[in-house]
This record gives structure tokens, C-alpha cells and sequence, in this order.
């Protein structure tokens, strides 16, 4: 009402209508990321209703293809369903008409494949209906793999991810359920479903980068694809065939749980790390705090439960929260001090990138660095998979520890050369990562100041966020002036 007769808005009115803005585009994000849920379950095996159809028909057991082709119809059905459910949500007018048509092929081609199975079951020993089964196969094959293409490409896929991500975290702690029950026939299944996930995950991936040039971005989410697909999922997939070939002997054998819940929780952190690659160029305005919200205490059988830091408070329960809330005018600087900090991190993907990390350790310990510190800078701007003070202390902890690691892996190199300018310089670069490291400790344990004025939360956190960055930027310096 203090508006009133007056032609300009108030700072309360402003701020209402901030705050229905950020609302409404939630909750968009959120029937995305519904609808996109559908998407995953719906097209991650289109295979299997056709396969045990066309099983049934060869057999020329008729019972069981009309038992079969009801499964079909409704598997068809739930993927036209889905498709249209995509299009209402998206805005990608060219793409929506063609995930419409390639629906409507799908729609009309499956009374032809049941018509085709029932032919065969009735004859199945006809070569003519065999190679009629067989086209009809291959037709149906082909109109899904167009419509799940045309899905993709009107499917964000940063919530394709997101919910990924989750599906495979409830698969993951399904497979070690079915474990310590003992139950061979869903942990087969479950861990066939992983399979699936993954693969699908690897595959949307890759198709996406196709639409970059080739870049340092697009090689790193390359090649935490080409890790899941090369290293992770064939170590699990031969701990799932251990698993099932212990329980299902007589008696049932030992199986190392600890080992097979290793190799699980490897699947979940490479799908997590392809995430994180991928979300690694988007903008701030672009990205949800929830979606890359990686807790570092995670579980495969919970998340860590949330420290209310400002129980005084209410409103904000941690550090990370307090500094999503500062004013707009320190978070611009604080993003001033990031833009230089990632200008540093672009140094260090070149230096990188010209060296193997394969059998490497300095590199490894370089990357792992370089990870945590990405994590610190996101904290100040209130994302990131740190939440509270005790994180991003940890963090420090662990920085601390790889670089004491690399500290004296590089002394061991160094040892070995001779007297030199180079010899002296790396020697001094080691100094500087010990000294930034003691820097990122102490800036790390700098809490943001809330205080409740009036019924406004006023957050002051400024110069330990500009201090934290400013640590974590000169240590990288030394880290690419060290593997330089």
C-alpha cells in the first residue's frame, strides 16, 4: 500500500517480484526435470518387449505372443506418450514437429509388428514370414532410435543428467541390498538396468559434444566418458557376474561386499564426474544450486545430514546458503575475483593437457587439486557440493594433504637433476604451494557474519570469500608453474 499513486516500484515490490520470478523458474525446472524422468525410464531398454515378442512367435506359441503383444502395445503407447509429453515442454518448434512424426511412425508401425509376429507364430517355420518378422524388427528399431534421437535433442541435457544421476545412485543401493540379502535375480536385473543407464548416459554425452568444436571442455567430458565406459563398468559389470555366480551356487558362496559395494560406488561417481564436466561451462543464471549439489560425505546408503551453522537464524542453516544471500553488489566482485581465478585454471588445462595423467601421479595430484579448489570457488558463490564451514575446512585439509603429496614426489624428481636455474626454480615453486596451501587453511575457517535487521537478513562475508579465492588462484599459479 506505501506504493500507492506513486509511478515507481519500491525496493519491497521489487524484491516480491525477484522472488516470484525465481519461483516460477523452479518450478519450470522442476516439471522438466519430471517430464525428463519419464524420458529416462521410458527409452532406457526399447529393445526387450520386441525381442521376447518375436521369441514367443518363433517358438509358434501363440498364447504367449498375445500375452507378449499387449506388453508391446503398451510399451509403444508409453513412448508416443512420453514423446508428447516432451514436446509441451519445450519451445524447439522444428524439433517438436519432428519428435511428433517420428511418435506418429512409431504409433502406426506397432499393430504391423504384432500382426507380423502373429503370422509368424502361426507359421513359424515359413521363410516368408521370417523375413517379414525381420524387416518389421528392423523397421522398429530404426523409427525408435529416430524418435529417441529427435527426444534428445528437445530434452535439456543437463536435467537428462541430474536424474540419471539419482536413478543410478537408487539402482546402486539396490544392488547392495539385493547382496546382503542374497537375492541373485535382482541384483542381476538391477545391475543390467545400470548398465543401461550408463551406457545411455556415455551415448548423450558423446552426441552432444558433437555439437562443439573440439576444445579443452570437450576433452574432458570425453574422457570422464571414456573412463566410465572403459574402466568403471567393465570392473562392475565382473563383480555383478562374481556376485550372481556366488549366491546362485549350492551352497551359496562368499562374496566380497565391501569390493563389489567399491565397484558400485564407482559407477555412481562416474556418472557424477561426466555431470560435473559437462556442467563446467555453463553460466551462473544457467545452472540450479541443486544440480550440483555433490555432498563430499555422500553414502551410498544416505546423504550427510545438514549442520544448521545459524540456529539463531532463520532462513539460512549453512555457510554455503549465507553466501548465496549476500548483497548483489559483493557478489559481483566476488565473481570478479572467480573470473581470474578460472583465467589461472585455464592455464593449468593447457599445461595439462600435454601430458598423459596415465601412470602419472603428479598430474593425478595436480588434477585432484585443481578439482577441490573449483569446489572452494563455487562455495563462494553459494553453490558447489560444499555446504558448511566444516566442508570447505576439509577441503583446505585435503588440498593441504595433496600438496604435500606432490611436494615431495617433485623433491624426488628434483633431487635427481643437476645443479641448475631450473633445479632452483622448481624448488622455489614448491615453497609457494606450501605457503598458499598454509593460506587456504587459515582463509578456509572464515565464516559469513548473518545478522537479522528489521526482518532482513543482512550477510557480510566479502573478504574472506575475496581472501579464499585469492589463495586458491596463487595456488594454482604454483601448481602450473610446478608440472610447466
Amino acid at each position: 500500500m506505501t506504493n500507492m499513486g506513486s509511478k515507481d516500484r519500491s525496493d519491497n515490490l521489487n524484491r516480491a517480484i525477484d522472488n516470484m520470478s525465481r519461483k516460477t523458474r523452479d518450478l519450470r525446472r522442476q516439471l522438466r526435470k519430471a517430464v525428463v524422468d519419464h524420458v529416462s525410464d521410458s527409452f532406457l531398454d526399447t529393445t526387450v518387449p520386441l525381442l521376447v515378442l518375436i521369441k514367443a512367435a518363433q517358438n509358434g506359441n501363440e498364447k504367449e505372443v498375445e500375452e507378449y503383444a499387449v506388453v508391446f502395445a503398451e510399451h509403444s503407447n508409453k513412448l508416443v506418450e512420453v514423446a508428447n509429453l516432451v514436446c509441451s515442454m519445450s519451445n524447439n518448434e522444428d524439433g517438436v514437429k519432428m519428435v511428433r512424426y517420428a511418435a506418429a511412425q512409431i504409433d502406426s508401425l506397432c499393430p504391423e509388428v504384432i500382426n507380423a509376429a502373429r503370422i509368424l507364430a502361426a507359421r513359424p517355420r515359413s521363410k516368408v514370414a521370417q523375413e517379414n518378422m525381420e524387416a518389421f524388427r528392423q523397421s522398429w528399431e530404426n523409427q525408435v532410435r529416430i524418435l529417441t534421437e529427435a527426444v534428445d535433442d528437445i530434452t535439456t541435457i543437463d536435467d537428462f543428467l541430474a536424474v540419471s544421476e539419482n536413478h543410478i545412485l537408487e539402482d546402486v543401493n539396490k544392488c547392495v541390498l539385493a547382496l546382503q540379502e542374497g537375492d541373485a535375480d535382482i541384483l542381476d536385473r538391477t545391475a543390467s538396468g545400470i548398465r543401461g543407464r550408463s551406457n545411455r548416459v556415455c551415448n548423450v554425452v558423446t552426441a552432444e559434444m558433437d555439437n562443439y568444436e573440439p576444445c579443452i571442455y570437450t576433452k574432458r567430458v570425453l574422457e570422464a566418458v571414456k573412463v566410465l565406459n572403459d574402466q568403471v563398468m567393465p570392473k562392475f559389470t565382473q563383480r555383478v557376474q562374481v556376485a550372481v555366480q556366488a549366491l546362485g551356487s549350492n551352497p551359496p558362496k562368499e562374496v566380497d561386499e565391501n569390493d563389489f559395494i567399491d565397484a558400485s560406488r564407482l559407477v555412481y561417481d562416474g556418472v557424477r564426474e561426466i555431470r560435473r564436466a559437462v556442467l563446467m561451462n555453463r553460466a551462473d543464471e544457467d545452472l540450479d544450486p541443486e544440480d550440483v549439489e555433490l555432498d563430499e560425505n555422500y553414502t551410498l546408503e544416505t546423504r550427510s545430514k545438514c549442520v544448521d551453522e545459524y540456529p539463531d537464524i532463520s532462513g539460512i542453516t549453512t555457510a554455503r546458503e549465507a553466501m548465496g544471500k549476500m548483497p548483489e553488489e559483493d557478489k559481483q566482485k566476488i565473481l570478479q575475483q572467480v573470473e581470474f581465478f578460472r583465467s589461472e585454471k585455464l592455464k593449468f588445462d593447457r599445461e595439462v593437457a600435454k601430458w598423459d595423467d596415465t601412470g602419472n601421479d603428479i598430474i593425478v595430484l595436480a588434477k585432484h587439486m585443481c578439482m577441490i579448489m573449483m569446489e572452494m570457488t563455487d562455495f563462494t558463490r553459494g553453490r558447489g557440493p560444499l555446504k558448511t564451514t566444516m566442508d570447505v575446512i576439509n577441503a583446505a585439509k585435503k588440498i593441504s594433504e595433496a600438496g604435500t603429496k606432490l611436494d615431495k614426489l617433485t623433491r624426488q624428481i628434483a633431487e635427481q637433476c643437476p645443479e641448475s636455474s631450473t633445479k632452483k626454480d622448481l624448488l622455489a615453486y614448491l615453497q609457494r604451494i606450501a605457503l598458499y596451501c598454509h593460506q587456504m587453511n587459515i582463509t578456509s575457517k572464515v565464516k559469513a557474519d548473518v545478522q537479522n535487521i528489521s526482518g532482513e537478513l543482512i550477510v557480510s562475508g566479502l573478504d574472506s570469500a575475496t581472501s579464499l579465492i585469492q589463495a586458491a588462484k596463487n595456488l594454482m599459479n604454483a601448481v602450473v608453474l610446478t608440472v610447466s
